[in-house]
């Protein structure tokens, strides 16, 4: 299958298929692809309707109006796409907000010359990211190669777990995907936190996020607040800390008392359900546990600091 022309419709599908070596045989992208770097030079096949100077409220409330109305918040470019004339489109079905809508998915599909084979990640525990990408191996022939990154990822998960096995105590930890209003972690992450020898203490492994309000962040009482917002960097993240700082119920966390509050690159980690999320788990496990566990070989969790007390650090 070496001649394929594939187009993926997700960051974490494009991962997904350059971990498999399939790269060559990518000819378009999202606006959002941007790992492996390499990407970024490829045609878009997607673009955004949230206005790039939104805040985070804005964001929200423009999210829950599309998603009210079933309009997608992403659109396909018909032209590019046709153009690329793709054999394997991947996508998902398990997002209304990260993705173009299924359904104009498949109705592009059926109005591309050859009928592209569609496939339909959706992924909700690790294990289940795992075998995201045999799926896309098996519809491309790259099975051998699969197996052979898939156990490296599992080494790399089992080695971080063997570590948290011995912690004498685990923290109760509040990861938070969103902060105007805050989202709960959901799906995989609250797996990773347990992995990393944390305790969740608002999300539920498997199944979706959930808006909360500060009380109920506050009646959890969490030891540890990570934050990884969908979509957003470390840099974009500390613009919407900044903001929480005369909010009452923030700063009376025991987390934030302890300044044990930490952020990370939302938009490569924990939100792709692609290979990096073992990139996210030792993330996580170190900021956790620095003395147990290794500095990640990526960027590490920066620890944030108010302005009066200095620049966020990393740890």
């Amino acid at each position: 299958m070496t001649d394929l022309r594939i187009v993926s419709l997700l960051p974490s599908a494009t991962e997904i298929i350059c971990a498999l070596g399939l790269e060559a045989q990518l000819v378009g992208v999202t606006h959002e692809c941007d790992y492996p770097p390499s990407v970024r030079d490829l045609p878009k096949v997607t673009h955004t309707l949230i206005p790039t100077d939104a805040t985070s409220q804005e964001i929200d409330h423009l999210v829950r109006e599309r998603l009210q109305s079933v309009q997608a918040l992403y659109t396909l470019n018909l032209p590019v796409l046709e153009a690329l004339q793709p054999d394997v489109i991947v996508t998902q079905a398990l997002c209304d907000v990260c993705a173009v809508a299924e359904e104009e998915v498949k109705a592009a599909a059926c109005r591309l010359p050859g009928s592209p084979q569609v496939i339909n990640l959706e992924p909700q525990t690790l294990e289940e990211v795992f075998a995201s990408l045999h799926q896309v191996a098996a519809a491309t022939g790259r099975q051998s190669v699969a197996e052979e990154v898939v156990a490296g990822l599992q080494a790399r998960v089992e080695a971080v777990a063997r570590r948290s096995a011995m912690v004498d105590r685990r923290p109760r930890v509040a990861l938070l995907e969103w902060l105007h209003p805050p989202f709960s972690c959901g799906h995989w992450s609250p797996e990773l936190v347990h992995l990393a020898g944390g305790e969740e203490v608002l999300g539920r492994a498997g199944v979706p996020s959930r808006t909360l309000t500060w009380e109920e962040v506050a009646a959890a009482r969490p030891e540890v607040v990570f934050v990884a917002c969908c979509g957003f960097s470390v840099e974009r993240t500390l613009e919407d800390l900044d903001l929480l700082a005369a909010h009452p119920v923030w700063s009376s966390l025991p987390a934030v008392r302890q300044g044990q509050v930490y952020v990370t690159d939302g938009s490569h980690y924990f939100s792709r359900p692609g290979p990096r999320l073992v990139e996210s788990l030792e993330i996580l496990a170190h900021a956790l546990h620095p003395a147990l566990h290794l500095r990640p070989t990526v960027a590490p969790a920066v620890a944030y600091r108010p302005k009066h007390q200095g620049a966020a650090v990393g740890v």
